[in-house]
């Protein structure tokens, strides 16, 4: 079986679409909303933000409120698509809005001593750093939400590359680098909590 690059789009296909995932919970509807429109969004995202990254973020979010809020589509109102993008607008004004209330990125190097991340470290200086650094962010990791606890551990405990954790856990690698960005936000929070 092949599959098209374009599907083939009846007239209100999305608004059935919309209105099985609002009234059913239709998984195979916004499947077949997410697998037309997330390439879409992503574009969209591209041209906005510049990044493939925040440009993946941002479907991720939309097409989440898209399933979360099909109920309240309204279909004498417009159109699926445009009001699918004005949620991706709306998603997008909220990532600027945390973006610039955020006054640097978070990296993994805000986490480890010097840059050195703990599959690099040679001497024991640099091993102590670390252990100290992990006793610290113990608690706070532990606090992390499960999905993102487990992207954590593989990737920084387990050593496991993103692509690796991406197959293991049959996710999306964007999915998998946003969840590490989000649980690095948060224990960046919680370490400058502590220090204040």
């Amino acid at each position: 079986m092949t599959i098209s690059a374009e599907p083939n789009i009846r007239v209100g296909q999305w608004e059935d679409a919309l209105t099985f995932v609002a009234v059913n919970a239709d998984k195979a509807a916004y499947a077949e909303l997410f697998n037309y429109f997330a390439p879409r969004l992503k574009a969209f995202g591209m041209k906005m933000f510049g990044n493939e990254q925040q440009a993946m973020e941002m479907v991720q979010d939309t097409m989440l409120n898209v399933w979360k809020k099909a109920g309240l589509f309204d279909a004498s109102r417009g159109c699926a698509s445009t009001w699918i993008f004005t949620i991706a607008r709306n998603v997008r004004f909220d990532m600027l809005r945390k973006k610039q209330s955020r006054k640097d990125d978070i990296s993994a190097d805000d986490l480890w001593a010097d840059g050195d991340y703990p599959e690099q470290e040679d001497s024991t200086n640099d091993k102590w750093e670390t252990m100290l650094l992990s006793e610290k962010l113990a608690p706070h990791f532990d606090a992390l939400p499960p999905a993102q606890r487990l992207v954590m551990q593989k990737v920084y405990i387990e050593e496991k590359s993103h692509q690796e954790v991406s197959d293991e856990l049959d996710i999306p690698l964007g999915t998998v680098k946003s969840r590490i960005r989000l649980a690095l936000d948060r224990l960046r929070e919680a370490l400058d909590d502590t220090r204040s």
